[in-house]
Formats: structure tokens, sequence, C-alpha cells
């Protein structure tokens, strides 16, 4: 399994999803990193303003913060490389970089003109 670390600019929480005006795309990544974490990849997610010493410590984002500033965050790192920088990556993008399947959402059963529920009996 991968190993997913998410360093974000200064946030007034862990995830940004609080104050009066929420940035749409942070509950959907939340929710995404949620599913990354059920497919049993390691998650850790920093912010800046929370886990300074964590930016501190990590070569790679050091680096990038003094080429680059703020504005290379957010950083997303799978094992050890960056994958995405500036933006939150949809969920595919994180399934590709970890080589996750995205398994379809089921469908309703629809009815074949044999009954309600397509059976033969024509009782459900």
């Amino acid at each position: 399994m991968s190993k997913v670390e998410i360093y974000d600019k200064a946030m007034c929480c862990s995830t940004g999803v609080c104050g009066p005006q929420v940035d749409p795309v942070l509950p959907k990544f939340a929710a995404d990193l949620d599913w990354l974490k059920s497919q049993g990849h390691s998650v850790v997610r920093f912010n800046l303003s929370q886990d300074p010493a964590e930016y501190a410590k990590h070569d790679l984002v050091k680096q990038m913060l003094a080429d680059e500033g703020v504005e290379c965050l957010p950083l997303v790192i799978v094992d050890d490389r960056v994958v995405s920088r500036s933006e939150y990556p949809s969920r595919e993008n994180l399934a590709m970089w970890t080589g996750t399947s995205i398994k379809p959402q089921p469908a309703f059963p629809m009815a074949d003109g044999g009954g309600c529920c397509g059976g033969s009996t024509g009782c459900c």
C-alpha cells in the first residue's frame, strides 16, 4: 500500500472545512482521502498553521517552499514523490498514483418487462 502525505496551506483547522466560506473543493478532497484510507493506504495530512515542524523536517517540502513559496501548497506526495502541487487532485488521480481501482457505483436494478423485479414470476 502507498504512503500519501498532504502538505496544506495554513488553514483554521486540519481540513479547512470550517469558517463562514468553505472552499467547496475541501470537503470533496477530505472525502477522497477518507476513501483512500478505506482502501488500505496510509494517509497523513499536515496543516502549515498547526504542524510547521513537519514542513521544516521534510527536505523536499522545505526545498519546494524555499524555491516557490507557499504557492506550491498543497503538495501531495505519494511514496516520497511529489505528484501534485498548487491544487487538490481528484479521486481518480489519487487512485492512479496509488494503484487503486475505482469501483463503479452500484446501479439500481431495472425491470426487464418480466415483472417488477425482472424475474419470470412477475412478483418481487
